[in-house]
């Protein structure tokens, strides 16, 4: 095997590898078969044109050019035609199909259904991340960049991945581009010759292997380079991509950080489903399922765009969780006790408790963060099939202790009261004018909620787009339209400005009770809701998300003369039934979602991100590479033309043998030219013959013929002398021939000559007879691989 054909085979491999990490993302995987066949059929056609040989852009274009006939058959074969040119309907359904991809990635968890729309977006993601490593490292012999596209392709898959199994798929990344360097490096010490050192090869059980030992000394540092890098090195946690795991808990002693992104991306997905599936199964002794909200996490971090976890300190699971933050000993309590199974296909890295939680029961790795009092997964943990019992309060505070509750501390009110001075203007102008006239914080609080949920006109949809950036929750008070994120960031941020300490709880809306005494949690019950501090009883629930969980006893006033509004009669009936209903837009295919709520891009779709998702890179790539087939398929004739042109005219011959061969090249570019321009070759003339009859069908005038025939007669000097002495200026003199064919012939032909010459029928002719080669090979080989008919086996 040629050293170009290895590094084209190790850049096909290094592709393939690094696209192992795209495995976690989509369900099931047969995609990567199918990407691996197209993938070695670009490279095949880049091999094969790099021995013809084109120039290097042509070279690129070819492989892009198959990529999109590939594409073309596979994904829009019923509109293209003959099945696999692509034509305007064609694009059309490429278009439709990434536009579908784009939505299906912004709906579905990972792992999302492998649909064709995000099919075509993994596989020409891939395939267009293969082209650009094939053209870098063996087109234009130059491996180390290539390694830029196969990070893009690692970071973008290993950002969005939650799999245990991260550092498997770095590892083949990693192996993969040291395998092409060390292709590359040992194709440039063949080049090199025997440099270190002109003796032989030492004895064997020497230390020393001659010139091998720079390949081998390359083979061992790549692979400490590697090792050294799966190593569990500091790393920084809290980024966009960054799991909710990463970080927590370094070691086994009782410190240790945890720092995440909120975990809401996978409520608009939840809520969309077409099935609610369930993804925990509870049995509680609580007399109030209606109040039965299991609490993932809370965010309390608000820069005005976002709202997530600040980086909290961790520590050891405590066998009894502390009182909750600000719960007086006058508040009423029960205690109760509730065991909770999660689906073995929920991989939650948040444990979905009771708020406030007294203790709990749970085998794995755990760890407890104590400000919110969430228990989290320790290095890879998570609620996969888990079943575990918790403990905790009921608490059941008063309308009139939650109105006389005192001033929070100093320091409690300055963290969760504080807002970014960006916020827009109108949300603290709206909160005010809602609440005008409250005697108290808790009055504000509730009218608030009613204001969202009963009074301001506002509508549940989970479909909705409700803008993006640091506008987005005055768009929404605007438009009056969203879902429970939207409404829960809302209030949260409006009680802020009123001087009330706010965050955003993240979790489950109440379930559905079963025949059997359990309640079912499905995807549909995921939720987001404010949580209020009060001194005096602490963080409490308050729900401004019309038709969703239950509004809360306690912001029921009972007190003569209270400015609070009477719920009755709005949406308290509908609230407190369970939250399984469906939505009223429901869009999404028949193909479930996960739940998947550690990792996400949250921010984004809680500010009503414009739905690309994290593929857009692809879309765009595809899109790119389409409008350059556009431009490039239509001029590849004229491109192979001036291609070949320029060989056959640029030959210099140095002995009488190059001298010949290049004459012969310098007559065949003379003929082609008088084909593209309409005169057809004829094998059976004398090259005489057939440049006088050049000339007179080409209406050439004398110095032109003279050109014509000067190569002509260097052609039969070649052919018949039996010493051919090499002639100046052949090249020349064709060039003088293309000028005049250009002045007589018309201009439609001297279009046609130049955007379709008729001479690029070699192209085929020249494959069919490398297949009549091949077959004819074969042919050969057979019978000598059959035993003769009287030997035995």
């Amino acid at each position: 095997m040629s050293g170009r054909a290895r590094l084209a085979l190790c850049a096909w491999a290094a592709t393939m590898l690094a696209s192992t990490a795209l495995i976690p993302l989509v369900s099931p995987a047969i995609w990567i078969f199918q990407a691996g066949f197209m993938l070695a059929i670009q490279a095949g056609v880049g091999a094969a044109t790099r021995r013809v040989p084109l120039a290097r852009p042509l070279t690129v274009a070819a492989q892009a050019l198959v990529t999109l006939l590939m594409l073309t058959l596979v994904f829009a074969r019923a509109q293209a035609f003959a099945g696999i040119v692509p034509g305007p309907e064609a694009f059309q359904h490429f278009a439709d199909l990434l536009q579908q991809g784009s939505d299906d990635v912004s709906r579905y968890a990972i792992p999302a259904p492998l649909h064709d729309g995000i099919r075509l977006m993994i596989i020409g993601g891939v395939l267009v991340i293969g082209l650009a490593v094939d053209t870098l490292a063996v087109t234009f012999r130059s491996a180390a960049p290539a390694g830029l596209p196969l990070l893009a392709l690692y970071s973008v898959a290993a950002g969005l991945s939650n799999s245990g199994y991260d550092w498997l798929w770095f590892l083949f990344a990693a192996a993969g581009y040291l395998m092409l360097l060390l292709s590359e490096g040992r194709d440039r010490l063949a080049q090199w010759g025997r440099v270190f050192g002109g003796a032989p090869r030492t004895a064997p059980g020497s230390d020393s292997s001659g010139p091998l030992a720079p390949v081998r000394t390359g083979r061992r540092i790549g692979a400490v380079a590697v090792a050294i890098a799966l190593l569990p090195l500091p790393t920084i946690s809290g980024g966009l991509l960054d799991a909710a795991g990463t970080g927590v808990g370094a070691g086994t002693g009782g410190g240790g950080t945890i720092s995440a992104v909120n975990p809401l991306v996978s409520l608009r997905d939840s809520l969309n489903v077409d099935e609610n599936r369930q993804v925990l199964s509870l049995r509680t002794d609580s007399n109030d399922l209606s109040d039965m909200y299991l609490r993932i996490v809370s965010l309390d971090d608000f820069d005005g765009i976002t709202w997530k976890p600040s980086q909290r300190h961790i520590e050891g699971v405590p066998d009894t969780f502390p009182t909750p933050t600000g719960l007086g000993a006058d508040v009423k309590r029960s205690k109760i006790t509730t065991r909770i199974s999660a689906a073995d296909w929920y991989a939650q890295d948040w444990l979905p408790m009771p708020y406030p939680p007294s203790g709990v029961n749970i085998d794995g790795s755990w760890r407890y963060e104590p400000v919110g009092m969430t228990v989290v997964g320790d290095h890879g943990q998570n609620t996969r099939g888990v079943t575990y019992t918790v403990t905790s309060l009921d608490v059941e505070p008063t309308a009139e202790q939650l109105a006389t509750a005192p001033a929070p501390s100093k320091a409690l009110e300055t963290q969760y009261t504080k807002v970014p001075n960006s916020l827009p203007a109108v949300v603290a102008q709206t909160a005010r004018r809602v609440t005008a006239g409250s005697a108290n914080a808790y009055e504000q609080a509730v009218k608030l909620q009613d204001y969202f949920a009963v009074t301001g006109g506002f509508q549940y949809d989970t479909q909705v787009d409700v803008g993006t950036g640091r506008n987005a929750i005055a768009k929404f008070l605007k438009d009056k339209q969203g879902f429970c994120v939207h409404f829960s960031f809302a209030m949260a941020a409006m009680a802020r400005t009123l001087g009330i300490p706010a965050r955003v709880a993240v979790g489950f809306a109440p379930g559905t009770p079963e025949a059997n005494q359990t309640v079912s949690v499905g995807l549909k019950d995921a939720h987001a809701w404010p949580e209020l501090y009060f001194e005096g009883i602490g963080w409490t629930r308050f729900e401004p998300t019309p038709n969703r969980g239950s509004v809360p006893s306690y912001t029921q006033s009972t007190t003569p003369g209270s400015d609070i509004p009477d719920p009755a009669g709005s949406s308290a009936a509908t609230s407190t039934a369970p939250s399984a209903a469906p939505s009223a837009s429901e869009s999404c295919t028949a193909q479930l979602k996960k739940l998947e709520g550690c990792e996400s891009q949250a921010p984004a779709l809680a500010a009503g991100d414009d739905g690309r998702g994290p593929w857009w890179y692809v879309r765009a790539s595809l899109l790119g590479l389409g409008a350059l087939l556009l431009l490039t398929v239509p001029f590849s004739p004229m491109l192979w033309r001036a291609r070949t042109r320029s060989v056959r005219l640029g030959a210099h011959g140095r002995t009488a043998a190059d001298a010949a061969l290049h004459t012969l090249a310098v007559w065949e570019e003379l003929t082609d030219t008088a084909w593209d321009f309409g005169i057809s070759p004829d094998d059976s003339l004398t090259p005489r013959k057939a440049a006088a009859r050049i000339v007179r069908l080409g209406h050439l005038d004398p110095p032109t013929a003279a050109s014509v025939h000067r190569v002509a007669d260097a052609v039969e000097q070649v052919l018949y002398a039996p010493r051919p002495q090499p002639a100046a200026g052949l090249a020349q003199d064709v060039r003088r021939v293309v000028v005049g064919f250009q002045d007589t012939a018309s201009r439609s032909t001297r279009l046609r000559a130049v955007l379709a010459p008729r001479s690029t029928v070699r192209v085929v002719w020249e494959l069919s007879a490398w297949w009549a080669s091949v077959t004819a090979r074969a042919a050969a080989i057979r019978p000598t691989l059959r035993k003769p008919s009287g030997q035995q086996g």
